[in-house]
């Protein structure tokens, strides 16, 4: 297996920050295992670490009081789940469980947060990518509406009556 640095480097989030920062961002990295049905977070939990998923499917849930969480979406190998941790108050949005036995690097979120207070040049960088994730994930939620409730109105409002 090759080094963590390697590993980090070669995915998209991280490869164009250069080799010292993505050093030192692998010093707060670690290697973790899942088994099918573990969770790795709970919803208002503390975001105190984010991961990135090597092999295996997490699925991102809703608590719901009458059965099994609401899947919203799952992430896969080359994947970030928990982006909670970049901004106050740093609490979970959503649970997070894995679907089958899932490898992953785990980041301790203090630990660079405060390489990122330290290397601002880094927490902007860092920052900006995981800006263009949270993008990309909300236009595809923004997709997925649609096929739900479909192509808005003219008055802004969906399809079907959803606004009336």
């Amino acid at each position: 297996m090759s080094s963590m640095t390697d590993r980090l480097s070669s995915h998209p989030l991280f490869g164009s920050l250069g080799d010292d920062r993505i050093e030192a961002i692998a010093g707060c990295a670690s290697d973790v295992e899942c088994a099918a049905g573990e969770v790795l977070f709970r919803v208002d939990g503390n975001a105190d670490e984010f991961f990135l998923v090597e092999h295996g499917r997490v699925a991102i849930e809703l608590e719901d009081a009458a059965g099994p969480g609401l899947i919203l979406g799952t992430a896969g190998a080359g994947e970030i789940v928990g982006v909670s941790w970049i901004l106050p108050p740093y609490r979970w949005t959503f649970d997070a469980r894995a679907v089958e036995a899932t490898e992953a690097v785990r980041f301790d979120a203090a630990c660079l947060r405060g390489k990122c207070d330290a290397d601002p040049a880094l927490g902007y960088a860092l920052f900006t990518s995981l800006a263009g994730l949270v993008r990309d994930r909300l236009v595809a939620a923004r997709l997925q509406m649609l096929d739900l409730y479909g192509r808005p109105g003219p008055d802004g409002r969906g399809a079907g009556g959803l606004g009336d």
